[in-house]
């Protein structure tokens, strides 16, 4: 009796590793990186009015979000209210995959305080790219 259930544990174990590994097969694969996306980023005059006011609203904290008007695919990324001004953004990577569009943004300091008062600023990058209808991860 003592076999005839280590055997079905055993079988229950084989079955679960054997789930996981695709499991993780599945995950792996879509994260491939299939192209890079071309992007522009848009200055305050180029950014649609109404997405100019979302960001407007959102600007004194940290925040990830896409805007669309079916043409376009607008990204945007804010690092929320900063003491001071001379902050810009880096964008790392912006690429397609099976599943999903991958953003990855750094925001860059000040190169000195002195130079750039204590007037808070408020660092904001929008992307523009072209419409695909993919998730958007934010890494």
């Amino acid at each position: 009796m003592n076999s005839f259930a280590e055997k079905v544990l055993m079988c229950a174990a084989l079955a679960f590793c054997t789930f996981l590994l695709a499991s993780c097969a599945f995950l792996s694969e879509e994260t491939v990186k299939l192209r890079d996306l071309e992007f522009t980023v848009l200055s305050e005059e180029m950014v649609p009015q109404e997405l100019l006011a979302i960001l407007e609203e959102k600007k004194s904290e940290p925040f990830q979000f896409t805007y669309s008007d079916n043409e376009f695919l607008y990204i945007c990324v804010g690092y929320g209210e900063q003491e001071t001004g001379g902050y810009s953004i880096a964008v790392n990577e912006l690429y397609l995959t099976e599943s999903s569009i991958c953003v990855d943004t750094s925001l860059l300091g000040p190169e000195s305080a002195d130079k750039n008062g204590k007037t808070p600023s408020y660092p904001c990058i929008v992307l523009k790219t072209e419409y695909l209808d993919k998730t958007v991860l934010f890494e």
